[in-house]
């Protein structure tokens, strides 16, 4: 009977490990990422259950705060609940082209426009430049990143995995690299990324003037000043017919892909953090844009992991499946920004291979 005993006591014993084993430490080579159906502030709240326990000190939730005109960025009410639980500031930096967002005061006049008003807001540049060492990279020997980041130990990107007219998609490694980088930083990236335009197949409409945020663009003939583009790709997805497109240049493509990477190596190694991708309002173009276009795919859900490159590849995978094919963003802007991912975990950022836990289930 005693034996009986000790060997019922050890079962439950062991049952009780497994059942607290994590998933992640199943498979070294592959990263959990977790996954809910519910778009929601409950959602979210959900599902960071999860990955609560890696938040450590002040934290900085990186948002993006949308663009005039443009409906489909992460609603604030989204991030609310989050922001408010660790008592979180949200962060952002300016952008290197015309509009609110390109000085501090208008930036953070247009996020509490948009409802993101229950929470302090620090414009990272505002407090100067940090140049942060780039290894491993070929594209880059520095990153010029917002300063403030040094205030925060935890950051949480929380981001809108959606399309980009460049970039193919635009996820956590977009909003980390061309994300937390100072408007210098980010014309760096974007350098020589030009556009080809095709007069023959322009019809004049003027909605790639009128979306360009630099004004390199005039029409009869169309043309594109390579001396004021910075290489955004706004114009790419503006277009559709066809008249302007990605660069021929294929090295110019991955040139740009790997930049974004290599600009979001260091800033991932030097904070602790969390990947949020909201995967809704799927636009071919990105929050930059006042006319992203309209999402091709129905909503999906929120994913958050600690892996960047797993959370990525979780993503881009539910993407194609609801696409049905196996590059949705190749299929709608003509890029393919898979090279970012693969990119990433050449780099040592992190696993190609995860596994997506469904917590609805």
């Amino acid at each position: 009977m005693a034996i009986r005993k000790s060997y019922l006591l050890l079962l439950v014993l062991g049952l009780l490990l497994v059942g607290n084993k994590s998933y992640s430490q199943a498979d070294k080579d592959s990263s959990v990422v977790y996954f809910t159906e519910d778009i929601s502030p409950a959602g979210v709240m959900k599902v960071f259950q999860h990955v609560k326990d890696r938040v450590k000190g002040n934290v900085g939730i990186k948002v993006h705060f949308g663009e005039d005109g443009n409906d489909y960025f992460v609603p604030a009410t989204m991030v609310e609940p989050l922001c408010k639980v660790l008592n979180a500031t949200l962060i952002e930096t300016n952008v290197a082209y015309k509009g609110r967002r390109s000085k501090t005061a208008t930036h953070i006049e247009l996020a509490h426009d948009h409802g993101f008003t229950f929470a302090p807001i620090d414009i990272l540049d505002e407090g100067g430049t940090l140049s942060l060492p780039i290894t491993g990279g070929t594209r880059f020997k520095t990153a010029l990143i917002g300063k403030n980041i040094e205030k925060y130990e935890t950051i949480i990107y929380f981001t809108h995995f959606k399309g980009h007219g460049a970039a193919g998609f635009g996820g956590c490694i977009k909003n980390v690299s061309m994300g937390m980088a100072v408007p210098k930083g980010k014309r760096a990236m974007h350098f020589n990324n030009f556009p080809k335009a095709d007069s023959s197949k322009c019809i004049g409409c003027g909605d790639c003037v009128n979306d360009c945020p630099v004004n390199a663009i005039t029409l009869n003939p169309l043309k594109i000043d390579k001396e004021k583009c910075i290489g955004c790709g706004k114009c790419i997805s503006t277009c559709h017919n066809g008249a302007i497109t990605k660069p021929d240049d294929e090295e110019q493509t991955k040139r740009f892909l790997e930049g974004l990477v290599e600009y979001a190596k260091p800033v991932v190694e030097m904070k602790n953090s969390i990947y949020f991708n909201i995967v809704i309002n799927v636009s071919p173009s990105c929050d930059c844009m006042g006319n992203p276009g309209k999402p091709f795919i129905p909503n999906i859900g929120i994913l958050v992991s600690t892996d960047i490159v797993a959370i990525e590849a979780a993503a881009h995978d539910l993407v194609d499946k609801a696409h049905h094919c196996n590059d949705a963003f190749l299929k709608v802007n003509s890029v393919s920004g898979k090279r970012q991912i693969e990119y990433a975990y050449q780099l040592g950022m992190g696993n190609l291979k995860y596994k997506l836990v469904n917590i609805d289930r």
